[in-house]
This record gives C-alpha cells, structure tokens and sequence, in this order.
C-alpha cells in the first residue's frame, strides 16, 4: 500500500474515537499492553513526560516541546488529534515522521493488527512509541488522548506527570461528575513521580492529593504557586503575539512573548514554567534564555496550529479548537478583546455530546452559520440550528464547512470579525 491507501485502511479498518466517538474507546490497556510487548516495550526506552487535562493539554505539550528541543534536547511528541496530516500525531524535533515510516508499520505489523484487534488510537500510540525508541529520543512528551487512567498513553513511566485542569467533556466515557472525571484523569499520577496540576479548582483538588498521597508522588498546583504570569498587552492588540510578564519567587521579573496569542495560554504557560522547574531539579538544563527563544516560536518550532488562530485579516478571521464550556469561556473571553462591527460565527459540533451548556453561552447578537464536520460523528447542521435557535441564537444551515466559512467572509464586512469553532474538526477542515 502507498502512504494514501495506508491511511484508508487505518481510517477504516481500526475503530477511530474521532469519527465514531465511545464505541471506538476500549475499556483496558490489554490490546496497547499487547502491541508494545510486540514492539519489545518502546516504551521503555525512552524518557518521558506524560500531559493531560480536560483543556490546554495539547498546547501545553506543544510549549514545553518546544523548550526542550531549544534547549538542545532531541525531543519527541505526541499528540492527538491531527488537524491535516495523520503525522503531526507523531513529531521529533518538530518535524513530522515521514510517509515512509507510516507505511512500513502498517505493512509489517498488519497481520497482528488483525489478530490484537486495536483501535486506530492504540495503533498510533504504538507506532509513537517505535518511532520515539527506535530515534533515541532524549526525551518524549506524551499528550494524553483521553482521560488518562485507561489512555493507551499510560503505559509510560514517566519523569514527570501533568494535567492541566478538569472540566466538563467526554462524560459518556469518564463520568458526569467533576469529582469522576478528575480520577480518571488522575489515573496518570504514578508512584513516586512528580505530578503537576494546572489549576487548583477546589472542588476537586482532593482527588488529586489524595491520590498523590497514595503513589507517594510529590504534588504541586502550579497556580497557587508564587510565579506570576500575566499579559502586559493592552485590550484588542494581542492577535499575533502575546506579551506576557513573568515574576520569578526572588521577585525579578522577565518578559517573554508567546505566539500562541489566546490569553488562556497564561494558564497554560504557569503550568509549562512549572513544569520546566521540576525538569531543571531533574538535571535538564534549560536557560530561561532556552524558554525564552522557544515561546516566541512554538508554532514554527512544533507545528501547533488552531489555537486562537488569526488566519485572515481583511475581514479578520480567527479560529480556535476550544469546544467544551471551558474552552468556549475562553474563546469568548478572547473574542471579546477584539474590536469589530458584527460577529460571524462558524459553528459545527458532534453529536454525542449535551450541547445545552456551550450554545447558552453563546452570544445573542451573533449571526451564525451553522455546519457539520465531515466525520460520522458530526452533528447534522439542521439539527444544531433547531437546537440553537431555543436559545436564541440565529442563523442558517450549510451543506458543508467550507459552504459556511465561505458565506460567512463573503457576507462580513472590513470591520467585522468571522470566527471558526464549536469542535475541532470544524477547524481542521478550515485549515
């Protein structure tokens, strides 16, 4: 099989969470456990740091990757999901595996893949593994795909554990409380091993402790720590960069600026920078020259893309991947720092989810265009307008992505804004 028709059959053969949603999770690391075992155990082989959370977790990833690799580390990553490529899963250095690569696992492991019976995840896990130990990676970063106690991620033995924050997703599969999604997330805090938590929401910080306490795993919630990071850009001009001040503990303070310009990356950025302590503790050398170099370029340097992303200025254009309440929160919370005359929004979502909670936060005074990904899971476009429309929220439905994107900049004018969002396919599709 060439590289395309590989992809076909990973797409169509193994159960993909992405387009088929619950039926495609499996309950166990019985059949990840099997493929490493055929892989003789990559996973062992290499150094790793293990990321999760409900939101963040895939640009936190990205951010420390990025410090790493300038600090002269040769630094794998893995990440979930692709926005256009299958490889930007799989990254060393920030560069993409090749076709090549793909194409041979398949082809040599097919025949076990028929009798193990893996999921497409389970799969891409394994093949990130090989990749990373047959590399020599200094060390990988391993994003989590979801969860975390059953993730066929957490086979590793990680240096350091991360998650960032716990909110309201997935609760078919991790529970329909705060308290049960945050255990399965803390299913990744192993013994003995440091675990850094984003964001201490009382509500739940327990679950945490309490199981740090249990695997002797020294805990840290990075903020509550005396770090302090803030943006110094004033209101409506953080579309590229964002410029953010940081207060060390000695109370000496250094600017940085960070291409990922959504001020939620402030959240994010405490937990990297707290995380970059615990690795320095660890014997990593990275300057904050290192960190410094590396924020200005994440995108460059590791290929994240669709993080409050302005892809057009003439009308001004933006897309972001936050789907759930808190990403949304955030999302709006951006939005709102943007000046401009009328808010067009391309909306699409998936059809296993409440959507109760995220369309009553939308604005009223928006005018929508309502969509479906093209994935078995998208939600029908007729279906999310109808639903929208109880709460007040008014527009009309296209047969495609594209047909809603491009109606919308057809229809804005110089000084409104289009925004792109509602599920992370609907973005990838713009992309």
């Amino acid at each position: 099989m060439n590289y395309q028709q590989t992809l076909d059959y990973l797409y169509t053969q193994l159960p993909m969470f992405t387009r088929v949603g619950a039926s495609a999770f499996k309950k166990d690391l019985t059949n990840t456990l099997a493929l490493c075992e055929l892989l003789d155990n990559p996973q062992d082989k290499f150094k790793s740091v293990h990321v999760g959370g409900t939101n963040g977790k895939g640009s936190t990833s990205h951010m420390l990757a990025a410090i790493l690799q300038t600090a002269g580390y040769k630094t794998g990553l893995y990440t979930s999901p692709h926005l256009k490529d299958f490889r930007e899963r799989i990254r060393i250095n920030g560069q993409m595996i090749s076709e090549q690569t793909v194409v041979d696992f398949v082809a040599r492991y097919k025949p076990d893949f028929e009798a193990i019976e893996p999921s497409f995840f389970e799969m891409t896990v394994a093949l990130a593994f090989d990749v990373f130990a047959k590399e020599k990676v200094d060390v990988a970063v391993i994003e989590v795909g979801l969860g975390g106690r059953l993730d066929s991620t957490n086979v590793i033995s990680p240096l350091l554990s991360v998650i960032t924050n716990i909110g309201w997703d997935h609760m078919n599969m991790l529970g329909d409380t705060l308290q049960l999604i945050a255990a399965e997330k803390a299913g990744i805090i192993k013994p003995s091993t440091p675990v850094i938590i984003g964001e201490f929401q009382s509500e739940i910080a327990d679950v945490f402790i309490e199981k740090a306490k249990l695997e002797n795993a020294e805990i840290t919630f990075a903020s509550e720590e005396e770090l302090k990071v803030e943006s110094t850009k004033l209101k409506g001009s953080s579309l590229d960069l964002l410029d953010v001040a940081v207060t060390a503990q000695d109370l000496n303070t250094y600017n940085l600026q960070l291409d990922l310009p959504g001020t939620y990356q402030l959240k994010n950025l405490k937990t990297v920078l707290s995380a970059v302590d615990e690795l320095r503790r660890q014997g990593f050398i990275i300057t904050d020259q290192h960190i410094t170099t590396a924020l200005k370029q994440v995108k460059t340097l590791t290929g994240l893309h669709g993080r409050w992303e302005v892809l057009s200025h003439n009308p001004l254009t933006i897309c972001d991947t936050g789907h759930n309440p808190e990403g949304i929160t955030e999302v709006l919370k951006n939005i709102a720092t943007v000046p401009y005359q009328q808010l067009h929004f391309v909306i699409g979502m998936v059809n296993d989810k409440d959507l109760s909670k995220v369309l009553a936060m939308l604005p009223t005074n928006a005018t929508y265009y309502f969509c479906k990904p093209d994935i078995p899971r998208g939600l029908d476009a007729e279906n999310l307008k109808q639903q929208a429309e109880s709460f007040g929220l008014h527009g009309e439905a296209y047969p495609s992505v594209i047909a809603a994107f491009k109606t919308a900049r057809a229809n804005a004018g110089e000084t409104d804004l289009v925004f792109i969002g509602g599920s992370t396919f609907v973005v990838a599709e713009v992309m």
